[in-house]
């Protein structure tokens, strides 16, 4: 080895068309390298890239890729082994170029490379390499010397063509001298979401003016009220800085999420940055009167400023939170301000959010991602209404005010406008008797209306009384009820991800839409799948009747999937992330237990973030008996809560042999996922050059399409023969790359009409 260095490579096969078992590949090759003393060239990670064939000479020095877009290398899917990262690829082909300054052409130039799978590399339009097959880590190429002669002191464009078919995928080049190879840094995240051209009806119609003017409270309406969605500042800075920002770098549209296309910016939120908002309002202040700001959902850690004061401080991104900022005011002009952290990972609780998008992993989205308002209260305030029924026409009410179960009030009961009971009394025992109750169900969602004074304090709210229950049929098999009558669960699993809005629906119509399309098209129930919506769904679901199965927002480490098999595993989570998951457990009930459309709670899915499910499941069924509890709804099956369920793709089944034992005697049978069946339906896909995909592989039309969905609903109907008692169809929209809804992503075709499917689901309901 002489006093400069040597390069070195052994025994490495990745061009043999032949081996291509990645699992053999530690087998096959390694790589040795060793490091020149003499100077690194520059690792450039800045690529203009396309996922479309480009026209004319790309590979060229001077070709114009002012239209391509930006992103830091290396391109592709994180799962794959030895990859680095900086922006997501799923694509079948993929186009790159960047610029390269070099102060002198090196002595042995050379392309450290990592490709999965063939690639061909240019400098100044010169084919410089070919490559067959894939890598799993980077490995050193020499450039051949006939090539050289490509390589310039000064400015040098490397172009580079990826192609992929199978597993996963990754690119990344970088020229370099072989007798000093650099370590290469951590990837550069782009800070850009995928930007799609998909718009809905309703998105094409928001503005400043009219995002999300709705009351969002429902169940506790106050009369005075001032909604400060709108235009606001904002900003990011790094996560470590805590004072406000001297300069805000534009607008942002509340309540839609940094992320999303109706938010106006579409920017990634990194763990090391904090996003900051500012806005300005009026408010007067009233003597003995307090004024709350609340904030419907912000994701994921914030903390809010009146005028230079902390009001408050908030963790938790799914559910609705308030803070007393009377001190804090001044009449006239106020100034708002409000600093957000969101890791979108690690511990916390996020659903289908992931920092990398890709099959059933969405967008991030951080920030305010539903409605901010105010409200003038008394001192002593209606802070929350919890109400409970029973089919012999008793409502009760337990009434908190500022924290506490104290004092006295006073409910009225209404139906049409004529009063039908009242009743005063402590707040923390409230009971109504309604004479001849019109019960409220899917097929008759009768509502009472409630107005509650207290101590001044003036709410609106209603009840839908109605019982869940459980009972078995002639066979001996468990069903639900509904006002001690058997009634077959049978929805979609919706996700309520939009294409402009992410997690935000576009408008409250919008969000309506898709809850009265689900209404005509059969369905009697919605699974929400892994997300608490704003409370004004809820509102639509109790005052349209559709049941829901409400999810619990899903994060955290997992356990081994072993699904509905005995002796399950839970996953160890620490006392403080446990804590944390309970709190907002909590939280959701709390905000949601008063809706008579919510029958069944689902904590965890698939064994995701699942832990300690004995100890949740007892905790549910004691915090709500009025409601039936799902443990693990295809998840890892635990003795506890009342469901056993199961999920099957694509058509449904169950494994009624696990249960040989009597482990499943006691539960009631559930297909919790199924279906699946993918229709893509061009010029309405999320990415058209991503694998878009649908469970069992796609149709070849339509026909086929619909073929496939009535297969698995005569399969659910057979199994309800044998004992399943409700089914969840995935899904109601397409969403991002799953093209397995039965409307696309942005709900402007539907794949089969609402009538055909209220007339073929009318089977699922026959006695």
């Amino acid at each position: 080895m002489s006093s400069r260095g040597a390069y070195c490579r052994i025994g490495r096969f990745a061009h043999n068309p032949v081996i291509h078992m990645k699992a053999l590949l530690p087998f096959l090759f390694a790589s040795v390298t060793c490091l020149s003393a003499s100077a690194a060239l520059p690792i450039v990670d800045d690529w203009k890239y396309t996922l479309r064939n480009p026209t004319g000479n790309w590979e060229k020095a001077d070709y114009d890729d002012s239209d391509w877009q930006t992103g830091a290398g290396g391109f592709g899917s994180r799962s794959t082994p030895g990859a680095r990262v900086g922006t997501s690829w799923h694509t079948k082909n993929i186009w790159l170029r960047k610029s390269v300054t070099l102060k002198t052409v090196p002595a042995k130039p050379a392309l450290l490379i990592h490709h999965d799978e063939g690639a061909e590399v240019f400098i100044n339009g010169m084919r410089v390499a070919t490559f067959k097959g894939f890598t799993s880590k980077y490995g050193v190429e020499p450039i051949e010397a006939s090539k050289r002669s490509a390589i310039k002191a000064g400015l040098n464009v490397i172009a580079v063509h990826c192609k992929q078919t199978t597993g996963g995928q990754f690119i990344d080049v970088h020229l370099v001298d072989a007798d000093a190879v650099p370590k290469l840094p951590e990837p550069k995240r782009g800070t850009k979401p995928f930007v799609s051209e998909l718009i809905t009806r309703w998105g094409e119609q928001v503005t400043p003016d009219n995002a999300w003017t709705e009351y969002p409270r429902p169940q506790l309406r106050r009369d005075n009220w001032t909604n400060l969605n709108g235009q606001w500042d904002y900003a990011i800075t790094p996560v470590k800085q805590q004072r406000p920002p001297g300069k805000w770098s534009g607008k942002i549209l509340v309540p839609f999420s940094l992320e999303s296309r109706l938010g106006g910016v579409q920017r990634l939120l990194d763990s090391s940055e904090a996003l900051w908002y500012r806005r300005e309002f009026h408010a007067r202040r009233t003597a003995g009167r307090r004024v709350l700001l609340n904030f419907e959902a912000v994701d994921y850690r914030c903390e809010a400023f009146v005028n230079g004061t902390s009001v408050g401080k908030h963790q938790g991104g799914n559910t609705p939170f308030s803070f007393d900022i009377s001190g804090a005011l001044k009449d006239g002009g106020n100034e708002l301000i409000v600093r957000v952290e969101d890791e979108t990972e690690a511990w916390q609780l996020r659903g289908k959010q992931t920092l990398n998008a890709r099959g059933i992993w969405y967008t991030q989205v951080s920030g305010i991602w539903q409605t901010v308002w105010m409200e003038e209260v008394p001192q002593v305030f209606v802070e929350a209404v919890k109400v409970t029924t029973r089919i012999g026409g008793d409502v009760s009410l337990r009434i908190t005010a500022n924290g506490r179960a104290v004092g006295e009030a006073e409910v009225v009961a209404r139906l049409d406008g004529k009063e039908v009971a009242r009743v005063k009394g402590g707040v923390d025992d409230l009971k109504l008797k309604i004479a001849n109750p019109r019960l409220w169900s899917p097929d008759s969602p009768v509502l009472y209306d409630l107005e509650i004074r207290m101590n001044g304090d003036v709410v609106h709210s209603y009840a839908g009384i109605r019982e869940v229950g459980k009972a078995k049929d002639a066979e001996g098999r468990w069903r639900f009820t509904l006002n001690g009558e058997a009634i077959f669960h049978w929805g979609p699993l919706d996700q309520g991800w939009w294409p402009d809005g992410l997690l935000t629906p576009p408008s409250d119509e919008a969000m309506l839409f898709d809850i009265e399309w689900l209404k005509q098209a059969g369905f009697n129930m919605i699974r929400k799948h892994i997300k608490v919506e704003p409370r004004r769904y809820y509102y639509h679901c109790d005052r349209l009747g559709m049941m829901v199965w409400q999810d619990q927002v899903s994060g955290g480490r997992n356990p081994k999937w072993t699904r509905l098999q005995a002796a399950p595993e839970d996953a160890v989570w620490p006392a403080g992330e446990h804590g944390q998951f309970m709190l907002e457990l909590e939280r959701m009930i709390a905000a949601l237990e008063s809706h008579p459309s919510i029958v069944v709670w689902v904590p965890f899915n698939e064994a995701w973030g699942q832990h300690q499910t004995v100890e949740v499941g007892k905790w549910m069924v004691k915090r709500d008996p009025s409601r039936l509890v799902n443990i693990a709804s295809g998840g890892n099956f635990w003795p506890v809560g009342d469901v056993v369920d199961e999920h099957r793709y694509p058509h449904p089944g169950f494994p009624f042999e696990l249960g040989g034992d009597g482990r499943f005697d006691d539960f009631i049978k559930v297909v919790g996922e199924f279906g699946g069946h993918g229709y893509p339906v061009q010029g309405h896909l999320w990415d058209a050059n991503r694998r878009n995909w649908g469970y069992g592989g796609l149709p070849k039309d339509a026909a086929e399409y619909k073929e496939r969905y009535v297969t698995s609903i005569n399969m659910l109907n057979e199994l309800r023969a044998r004992g399943i008692a409700a089914g969840v169809y995935t899904q109601t929209t397409d969403v991002e790359g799953e093209i397995n809804g039965l409307m696309t992503y942005d709900r402007k075709v539907i794949k089969i009409p609402a009538g055909e499917l209220a007339k073929l689901h009318r089977q699922l309901f026959n006695r």
